[in-house]
């Protein structure tokens, strides 16, 4: 029976109670590695001194939830299921227009670079200049209060590239994916391989490529994948620089010191689960906080439409991740992770999980 509570509104969605027989596919799902993320991201809420901005409206319920799991993890798959059962309440997050969330993914990019700048490694991921660290100074968001330079101003010499790259790569479309993914494995000539991770942007909007390419008529919406961006630009060349240019966001990186079995660092801190970690909205959800996601999904192919079910823990952000029922779904690295992220742009079923005894009224306010 769904619990009597009001359904207070999040950012112009409801926030609808539910019970957990009714999240289709719940008891299917593996809870241990859902648990497994969880206490990750909570051991980082644990020990940070105070909650972050905009956790705050959830940060003790989800605090007290942390220090129990980091007290006495969950041993196996029941425990688990248990644990987010008994400390979770679910409410499906409806948008105000109607219809469902939506859902992205994205990946870890592996791309081929070098130290030093030659006719064949010729494109530089940057480091941060320091004016621009200047101008983001504690800013936790790594983008400038104003706009700085865009991205066809760096490209032609705004920013020293030889002074501030960390790393040539030979495909200047690697480049530009690595950017957009917000992070990379460079594999470097002598087989070591150099992980890269988000440090800053130019505070620039972004803009992506392949809406794009569908409004000029050049790839049909179905179709669209990061594949057929990628074909496009390469096989035009000038059109696809500057198509590049029209997304005027730039991208930063820093070197990530990182295990060969870590993943890529999301903005909480921490190192990425492939399909256990998401990008949500940072101004309306706290990180750590666990979602149930339910969709049909092309995994395994193109056009396919293979059932998904899972509960998912926030972990990072993007900047086109905008609103209460939208996620960026980690897939891992690689060219295969790439290829499942980047046929995915379908609608999902969003339902948050909320600490007991939290006021869902609370969900999304703004801090004080």
């Amino acid at each position: 029976m769904t619990p009597a509570v009001s359904a207070p509104r999040l950012a112009d969605a409801a926030l609808e109670p539910l019970t957990f027989e009714q999240l289709e596919g719940w008891r299917r799902d593996d809870h241990a590695a859902a648990f497994a993320t969880f206490l990750a991201s909570c051991r980082a809420i644990t020990a940070a001194a105070t909650p972050s901005r905009a956790a705050r409206p959830l940060a003790d319920g989800l605090r007290a939830v942390c220090a129990d799991a980091v007290a006495d993890p969950a041993p196996d798959a029941g425990a688990a299921r248990q644990f987010f059962e008994t400390r979770f309440r679910p409410f499906h997050i409806a948008p105000g227009g109607g219809g469902e969330g939506f859902l992205t993914g994205y990946y870890e990019p592996i791309v081929d670079g070098a130290l030093s700048p030659s006719a064949t490694y010729a494109t530089p991921l940057l480091a941060v200049p320091p004016e621009l660290a200047r101008r983001i100074g504690s800013r936790k968001d790594g983008r400038p209060a104003e706009p700085w330079f865009d991205r066809a101003a760096i490209e032609t010499g705004a920013v020293d590239l030889r002074r501030h790259a960390l790393v040539w790569l030979k495909d200047p479309v690697d480049a530009f994916f690595c950017q957009i993914q917000g992070s990379a494995r460079v594999r470097l000539p002598d087989g070591r391989m150099l992980r890269l991770a988000f440090a800053a942007r130019n505070g620039h909007d972004y803009t992506p490529v392949g809406r794009i390419l569908i409004a000029r008529g050049l790839v049909p919406k179905d179709e669209m994948t990061l594949d057929r961006i990628r074909a496009y630009i390469e096989a035009n060349p000038h059109d696809g620089r500057e198509l590049m240019r029209m997304n005027r966001s730039y991208v930063f990186f820093r070197k990530a010191d990182l295990t060969t079995d870590q993943h890529a660092i999301g903005a909480q801190g921490l190192p990425l689960t492939p399909g256990r970690s998401i990008a949500i909205d940072r101004l309306l959800h706290g990180y750590g906080t666990p979602f149930w996601i339910e969709a049909s999904l092309p995994l395994a192919k193109a056009g396919a439409a293979d059932p998904f079910g899972r509960l998912m823990i926030a972990q990072d952000t993007g900047t086109a991740i905008v609103g209460p029922a939208r996620a960026d779904i980690y897939f891992g690295a690689g060219t295969d992770a790439g290829a499942v992220a980047g046929r995915i742009r379908h609608p999902g079923r969003f339902v948050i999980l909320l600490p007991r005894g939290v006021d869902p009224a609370s969900v999304g306010q703004p801090a004080r």
